[in-house]
C-alpha cells in the first residue's frame, strides 16, 4: 500500500486542529500582537476613528496576561511612542495615548505649552481646536504641574490636546498596565458614512491602510 490508514477519526483531526488553532491564536494574542480599534477623537488628527491597528505587546518585555508583571523585560516606553494601556480608573477599558513623560521626568503645562523638565517641548503631532485658555482653576487642560513622574510611571497626553481624557485629569500610568506598541494601520474607514453596503465601501480610507503609527 502506498499509503497509511491514521487511526484517527476525521472528527478528532478537525478536533485538534482547532484546539491547536486556539492555542496559538491566544498566544499570540497575549504576548506577540492585538489588534485594536479606534472610538474616540482624542488622538486627533493622527488616528482617527474608525482606525484600527496592530499593537506589538513583546516590545516593551514578556508579560504575565491579566497581572501585567514583567517576565522578560526588553525596553522601555520613550517619549513619543504611542501606547495602549488599561485605563487606571478602569483596568477593563483601553486607552490609547502618546507617552511625553517618563520615570523621574517632571512635567508642566503653561498655557498649554508642554515643559518637559523645564524645556517646551514643540511635537509636531500636537494639535490643538480651542484658542481659549484656561486657568489652572478651571482644570489641568491647559496649566498644570510641575508634576513628576513617579517611578515605574508614564505621562500620557492625546494628540487632540484640548479634547483628550489623559494623565492631566487622572494621573499617570503605571507600567504593568501598558499593553504595547501601536505600530501599523490594518484597517482604516469613516464610521460617519451610513450603514449601507455601497457607501460603506466607499467610506474606506484605503490610503491609511498599511501606514505606521508615528
Amino acid at each position: 500500500m502506498d499509503g497509511v490508514k491514521s487511526g484517527k477519526s476525521v472528527v478528532r483531526e478537525y478536533a485538534e486542529a482547532i484546539i491547536i488553532a486556539v492555542i496559538l491564536a491566544l498566544f499570540i494574542r497575549s504576548f506577540i500582537v492585538q489588534a485594536f480599534k479606534i472610538p474616540s477623537g482624542s488622538m486627533l488628527p493622527t488616528l482617527q476613528i474608525g482606525d484600527h491597528l496592530l499593537v506589538n505587546k513583546f516590545i516593551y518585555g514578556v508579560k504575565m496576561p491579566k497581572t501585567g508583571w514583567i517576565l522578560i523585560p526588553w525596553k522601555t516606553p520613550q517619549r513619543g511612542e504611542i501606547i495602549v494601556f488599561r485605563f487606571p480608573e478602569d483596568r477593563a477599558i483601553d486607552y490609547i495615548k502618546r507617552v511625553v513623560g517618563v520615570a523621574g521626568d517632571t512635567i508642566e503645562i503653561k498655557n498649554k505649552q508642554l515643559y518637559v523638565n523645564g524645556e517646551a517641548v514643540n511635537n509636531p503631532h500636537a494639535h490643538f481646536t480651542d484658542s481659549d485658555i484656561l486657568p489652572a482653576s478651571a482644570g489641568p487642560r491647559d496649566n498644570m504641574g510641575p508634576v513628576k513622574v513617579p517611578v515605574d510611571s508614564l505621562f500620557v497626553m492625546g494628540d487632540n490636546r484640548d479634547n483628550s481624557w489623559d494623565s492631566r485629569f487622572w494621573g499617570f500610568v503605571d507600567m504593568k498596565d501598558v499593553l504595547g506598541k501601536a505600530f501599523v494601520l490594518y484597517w482604516s474607514w469613516d464610521l460617519n458614512e451610513p450603514l449601507v453596503s455601497i457607501d460603506r465601501f466607499a467610506s474606506i480610507r484605503w490610503s491609511r491602510i498599511g501606514n505606521l503609527v508615528r
